[in-house]
Parts: C-alpha cells; structure tokens; sequence
C-alpha cells in the first residue's frame, strides 16, 4: 500500500508489437481497467505491415496515460525489441506486455505492491491463465505447461533459481515486471542468448545471478496462444533417441557433441554474468556447479578405464540425477552414466 513514506512508484508499461493489430484491442483495453493506472505506455513496434500502427496512433489520443511510440524500420526480432522497449521507459516499475493477451485488473497494484514490500527484489513474475485464439479460458495455466512444479517452486523459494532456470525457462516476460534500475545489469540483453533462451529467460537469468528474483502463486492475466504469435508455449519436437544397439556404434564426436555445446553455452552465460553482476554473486556458484558436471562428460578421455573415477564419482554425489531432465525416469541418469562409462 503506497503511503507518505512510502509512495507509489512511477508504472512504465513496455508494450512490444508486430503485426498484431488482429488481437491488440483486449491486451490495450486491459490496461485501461487497470486498479493502477500505468503512468506511461511505451510501444515498441517491429516493423509491422499491418494495422497496428494505426491503431495504436488512434486509441493514444483518449489514453489516460502518456503513450511513448517507436517503431523499427526493419524487424529486429523479440530479443531486441523488447530490449529496446525497456530502455525506452521513465517509470520506476517496467511491465514488460506482449500485444495479444489480457491483464486482469489488479495485476500492476499487486505486483507493484510486491515490489514496495520487498525492496531488494528486482523481478517478479506470476502465473497465466491459458486461453484460446478468442481468449477463452482452455483450463491449466502457463506454469504447468513448463513444469513449473510446486517442488521447483519450492526450489526457487530456497535461494534455487538459477538451478531451476538452468533446466528451462520457467518465466513468461508478458507475466514479468522489473525495477528500472536492473536495467543496468539486464542490459542490453545479447541476440543471440546462449542456451538458446529468449529475452525473458535472460532476464530471469540475470536476476537469479543476484537471487533477486520472486514469483507471485497466481494467474494475474489470460495468455493467448495462437499460431501467429512469436512467442509461445509450445514446446519444440524433441531431438530422436538413440537406439541402444546405435550407442556403440556411433562416432565418439557425436555423443560428446551436446554436451561441448552445453558446456561452452553455460561458460559463455558465466562469463555475461560475472562481468555484470559480479563474480562473487550468491546464485553463480549453482551455474559453477552444473558447468563442472558437463565439462566432465564433455572431455572424458577415450581409455575408459580413465573414465571410471569421474563417473562414478558423479554417480554417488548425485549429479547425474540433479541435472537430468525433470521427466525422466529413475533409471534415466544411471543409463547416461552407463553410457559416459562404455561408449
């Protein structure tokens, strides 16, 4: 609750479109009947060929708030609009928005409240109801569609994010909020991100660096999901398996080949952060740890019996368990292992 001593900070709402004048009329008539008015809107438009220019140009005119437009002249992609946008911003608070979805009305008094309670945070992040192309409600909601579970959330309540966010992203930017200030650490968000993340997965990444970042345990808009947008939850096919009688038969390159690139992304990540936040920042030693592990299976010697001690070491220290996937069964990291061992 905002008070003498401590008032209300400035709201900037981010607002990134692209061709999206087909579902923009809810996201922007949603800001309107916000409890907490932004104070200023700033668009961020990708070169689009559509309507939305016009739209946008046409509802500033009766907008309660002041309403900041850019526009690219070539597309630049997610990563970098959105980036663009939140330089743009005056305000103390920064709402990242996409252009199609639907903020409930009390979304920017209760995360902006979240934020004057617990002044060292730097981002926060709720839920999503999920919705059709007709923003219907189509029943889960979006942490269940990336296994945000409630031990992950747990986890990340424990000082884990960066461990959690290591095994996917787990935080959608149009449900994510920012103090203007990590901006200088956020800032200006690389294209590509290593670890193939997108703008909001770098900005999860970056507060969970400082372990700056909270999540607030409820649905505080609707998310459309729809073929034309960007940016979804859809999850991409998942590579083939290798067949067990393929394993021995394969080239060593091949098998060791994930996980140099895995090794090689997660260093690349250690060094934007150290230079960022700070070597000695509390959430790098999780990013530290799970770097070890795959430079380990990254650069196991040929003579197997070399292998032996690494692996079996990581074995019963659990690490082949703590960074298998989140569905894999219990056998699954004792095969990897296996297979570390022989092929």
């Amino acid at each position: 609750m905002a008070t003498t001593s401590n008032p209300r900070p400035r709201l900037s709402v981010a607002l990134c479109t692209h061709n999206g004048a087909a579902h923009l009329r809810e996201q922007w008539d949603s800001l309107l009947t916000q409890e907490w008015l932004p104070n200023e809107v700033v668009v961020s438009d990708d070169a689009s060929t559509d309507t939305t220019m016009l739209l946008i140009q046409e509802w500033t005119k009766t907008a309660p708030f002041r309403v900041v437009i850019h526009q690219n002249p070539q597309p630049v992609g997610s990563n970098q609009n959105f980036g663009r946008a939140l330089a743009a911003c005056t305000g103390d608070i920064l709402f990242i928005c996409d252009q199609d979805d639907m903020w409930f009305p009390a979304k920017t008094r209760v995360m902006t409240e979240y934020f004057m309670e617990n002044p060292a945070v730097n981002v926060v992040f709720a839920d999503a109801e999920l919705a059709d192309e007709q923003l219907q409600p189509i029943g889960g909601t979006f942490w269940e569609k990336v296994r945000f579970t409630a031990p992950e959330r747990k986890d990340w309540q424990t000082g884990q994010a960066m461990h959690v966010m290591l095994n996917g992203n787990r935080v959608m930017g149009s449900a994510t909020a920012l103090r203007a200030t990590f901006r200088r650490q956020a800032l200006p968000i690389p294209d590509p991100i290593p670890g193939g993340y997108l703008y909001d997965g770098w900005l999860a990444l970056v507060a969970a660096a400082t372990q700056s970042i909270r999540f607030i345990d409820q649905p505080l808009q609707r998310y459309r999901t729809h073929e034309a947008q960007q940016v979804g939850v859809r999850s991409p096919a998942a590579p083939p398996a290798v067949a067990l009688r393929d394993r021995f038969g394969r080239e060593r390159t091949l098998k060791l080949a994930p996980f140099q690139q895995h090794q090689a992304d997660l260093q690349t990540l250690l060094d934007e952060f150290s230079t960022r936040v700070g070597s000695g920042a509390a959430g790098l030693s999780a990013l530290r740890h799970r770097l070890a592990h795959f430079q380990m299976r990254a650069t196991l010697p040929p003579n197997r019996l070399l292998r032996l001690w690494p692996v079996v070491e990581a074995v019963f220290s659990g690490k082949y368990q703590r960074y298998a996937d989140l569905e894999a069964n219990f056998v699954a990291p004792y095969v990897a292992a296996l297979g570390d061992l022989l092929e």
